[in-house]
């Protein structure tokens, strides 16, 4: 074998001889790439026969004939008989239609094409074979390291041709901040970006990463500084799209937990651009399990309540808090900690409730400052607190929770006096 063709075999008809494991693992892919798939053997496993009673494959239950070649693209022949894999193998080569042959342990493949072991990234197919005869183990181990490398978004995967393709959106959860919680899909998505969009927060060092020729529009937010204001975010993602270039819009943390993800993904639908979302990890639970703290713990507290800190107190937070049946997460609750804390005081809520603050959570220079609720407001100032910052209020964000050994739980929240406030500080 001396070269790769890529053949397209959708609506086309191809045969497969054989009604075992392989067989079934080669006609199921065929038919993802929307082959007519004729299945002949006498008997088929199990997963043949849920492909042809799903309607993606027809059988013929008989031993395989020269005729059945007829009209086919291509023939896959997989019984693990020498005789009749050979004789499938010859009516396909007089007939001029390209064979796989799927060998067996103990004889070499003899056919005119092979099945190469395959790995997608994006619309990117990349395929492995052998060029002096099958050796299906050692293609797959190639595979998997090129998988990898696709995966760890390492290759550039812009297209270099102009398609017929509209541009589009593709909303990336850049999660908290360490790139190393950037998902896979969502380097993926930057190894495909013609354009990125970036926010000021997450994963922000993983834009240098990128090749010197994709083009970065910064429209980060600062607290009370917005100098890209979100309509023209909106107009700027449509725009870019509309050029026919894949835009990637890089947000800290999830595009749908306060990331205003819902108002971009509007906006592109509303201009006819096709829009993606790739979820991120969300600040509001990283900062917490960065820090060691378990927002929900076995007989402490078993849910979980996320806010806006600009917003102000609803009252299911507040309730969650005086009956500790739930933790309280706060985003963007740094500037609004003092009036918060007030508010909650005022409210009735435990003025020994323990509050901790997660400052730069996941990066080199996160910082944790634990107080109780009447003291955190002054502690924030005393040790310089700045955004961004997660501010988490319940049972569980007491020092030392998970120091304690672990017993049989009570079944239900520590009683009231169970934090000791002596141990609360900065």
């Amino acid at each position: 074998m001396t070269a790769l063709l890529g053949v397209e075999l959708a609506d086309r008809p191809v045969v497969v001889v054989g009604g075992g494991p392989v067989a079934a693992r080669r006609a199921e892919a065929l038919a993802d790439e929307g082959a007519r798939v004729h299945v002949v053997a006498p008997h088929v496993c199990e997963p043949l026969a849920e492909l042809v009673v799903a309607g993606r494959a027809r059988w013929s239950d008989r031993e395989v004939q020269e005729s059945d070649l007829d009209g086919a693209w291509l023939v896959h022949t997989a019984t693990g008989e020498r005789s009749t894999d050979a004789a499938v193998v010859a009516w396909a080569t007089a007939r001029r239609v390209f064979c796989v042959d799927a060998g067996g342990p103990r004889r070499p493949a003899s056919g005119t094409a092979r099945t190469p072991a395959t790995t997608r990234a994006g619309d990117v197919l990349v395929g492995v074979v052998s060029t002096t005869g099958a050796d299906p183990r050692r293609s797959v181990q190639v595979r998997d390291r090129l998988a990898a490398h696709l995966r760890a978004g390492e290759v550039d995967l812009r297209r270099r041709r102009a398609t017929a393709d509209r541009g589009r959106v593709v909303l990336v959860g850049g999660g908290p901040g360490d790139v190393g919680l950037l998902t896979v899909a969502g380097r993926r998505a930057l190894a495909e970006a013609d354009v990125v969009v970036a926010d000021r927060l997450g994963p922000t060092d993983v834009l240098d990463e990128l090749p010197a020729d994709v083009e970065v529009i910064d429209v980060g937010k600062a607290p009370g500084h917005h100098p890209v204001p979100q309509d023209e975010i909106n107009r700027i993602l449509v725009e870019q799209a509309q050029r026919g270039r894949l835009v990637v819009r890089l947000k800290g943390g999830d595009p749908f937990v306060y990331g205003r993800g819902g108002e971009e993904v509007l906006a592109c639908r509303a201009a006819g651009v096709p829009v993606t979302v790739v979820p991120g990890v969300s600040s509001a639970f990283a900062a917490a399990a960065s820090a060691g703290i378990p927002l929900t713990h076995r007989g402490v507290v078993g849910a979980v309540h996320v806010m806006n800190g600009t917003d102000g107190w609803s009252q299911a937070a507040l309730t969650g808090l005086r009956e500790r049946s739930c933790t309280v997460v706060v985003l963007m609750g740094v500037a609004a900690l003092p009036g918060l804390v007030r508010d909650a005081l005022a409210q009735g809520v435990d003025p020994d409730l323990p509050v901790a603050v997660v400052e730069q959570a996941t990066l080199e220079d996160q910082r944790v400052t634990r107080a109780a609720l009447h003291e955190v407001a002054a502690v924030a100032v005393a040790r310089g607190l700045r955004a961004p910052a997660v501010v988490v209020l319940g049972a569980v964000a007491a020092p030392g929770l998970l120091d304690a050994p672990q017993e049989a739980p009570p079944d239900g929240p520590v009683p009231h006096d169970a934090a000791d406030p002596a141990r609360m500080g900065a």
